[in-house]
């Protein structure tokens, strides 16, 4: 289903958002008071404007409380992020998504109503440290609250084993989801045997899914 999306700044961050709904198949509208990023991104997203995302009057106009979110990329001017965050909620924006990048702009943006808050190099580097602690996580999602839902490869404890073989409740585990290429399996998991790469999606908690890691 193709949905609408607005960005507003497109620096590095908000044009990779950008550029990746639109990869995703959906229509972005990208706006930047940079006459030159806008030009550049014009032929690559649904539509870019030269337009100030702090102005509740730009928000009206562009009607951007019916876009089914709004992400606020602006980066380093800590107004203009709080500016364009209070003019979407004012409007009752749908979903508004806004870049942090301090703890105290955190709490101003939580202050003002935010749907979802971003800190991106610290995101990005929590994700890298995993990777580099624990090779055999492809990709994780925390859900809050020491949860999370992880994608791993099937390495050779388990290779050719079936899926009921696997310790998962002694783990407090739950298996979502097995993939092997473009295959892709789901509850209940009767007649799959795991091959090696295979990968495996799993729900627990940190402590139990490191737990799980650490078996031999």
């Amino acid at each position: 289903m193709k949905r609408q999306y607005a960005v507003i700044g497109l620096g590095s961050f908000g044009s990779t958002i950008a550029l990746e709904l639109t990869r995703l198949g959906h229509d972005v509208l990208g706006l930047d008071i940079d006459p030159e990023r806008v030009d550049y991104y014009a032929d690559q997203l649904a539509q870019t404007l030269i337009a100030d995302g702090t102005s509740d009057k730009v928000v009206k106009d562009l009607d951007l409380v019916h876009y089914d979110a709004v992400v606020v990329a602006i980066g380093e001017n800590l107004e203009c992020s709080i500016l364009s965050t209070l003019a979407l909620k004012s409007a009752e924006a749908k979903q508004v998504w806004v870049k942090a990048i301090s703890e105290p702009h955190h709490r101003i943006l939580s202050r003002l109503g935010a749907d979802r808050i971003i800190h991106p190099e610290h995101e990005m580097g929590v994700r890298v440290a995993q990777s580099i602690v624990h090779p055999e996580m492809l990709d994780y999602i925390p859900l809050g609250n020491d949860w999370l839902v992880v994608e791993v490869k099937v390495d050779e404890r388990f290779a050719d084993q079936p899926v009921s073989a696997l310790p998962l409740a002694s783990f407090n585990l739950r298996l979502v989801l097995v993939k092997r290429g473009v295959d892709v399996w789901q509850p209940p998991f009767d007649e799959v045997t795991l091959q090696a790469r295979d990968q495996m999606v799993l729900l627990g908690t940190l402590q139990d899914l490191l737990r799980f890691a650490r078996e031999k």
